[in-house]
């Protein structure tokens, strides 16, 4: 996807994003602590592939990421155009991850269905070290970097009515 930037006057290329905000049937959400980055919790999220259909990349990253399969979950809704840049490097130049700019997210409301198995984050590669299950409102924005809250705030307030 490319958009005009109104500040440069150029084109921002979004890598498409699919992002998925997984309930379980008490209405906990769930949230990952990456790997890399120790104190960092996100929701389940990747790129979509060449070819993918939105769902496709979902149900993909999904079983990547936590280990649950379609089966394990039902799709409540969707919405799509969530989008954020890439910050700056240390020397001050744009960063771009796949030759992109930043990314455009359609994020999928999902509830776990009763039985599904435990999540597991010990996929290969392994993206998150840790996951757990909160209430939504207990979401806490100094989790992630300064260049995703926006986006998260929207999220939340779209998907849950709450304000962080």
């Amino acid at each position: 996807m490319k958009h005009l930037n109104p500040q440069t006057h150029g084109m921002v290329r979004y890598r498409p994003n699919v992002a998925a905000l997984m309930v379980d049937p008490s209405g906990c959400l769930l949230i990952c602590e990456r790997a890399t980055i120790p104190g960092a919790w996100q929701f389940p999220q990747g790129g979509v592939d060449n070819g993918e259909t939105l769902e496709q990349a979902l149900y993909r990253e999904v079983r990547e990421e936590v280990g649950l399969s379609p089966q394990h979950y039902e799709v409540i809704l969707k919405r799509e155009g969530y989008r954020y840049l890439y910050p700056h490097d240390v020397r001050g130049k744009k960063l771009r991850k796949h030759g992109n700019h930043g990314q455009e997210q359609t994020y999928f409301l999902c509830q776990l269905k009763q039985g599904a198995p435990a999540v597991n984050v010990n996929q290969k590669p392994r993206e998150f070290r840790a996951y757990r299950w909160i209430l939504p409102e207990e979401f806490d924005l100094d989790w992630l970097p300064h260049f995703k809250r926006d986006v998260y705030r929207q999220v939340m307030r779209d998907f849950f009515r709450i304000e962080l």
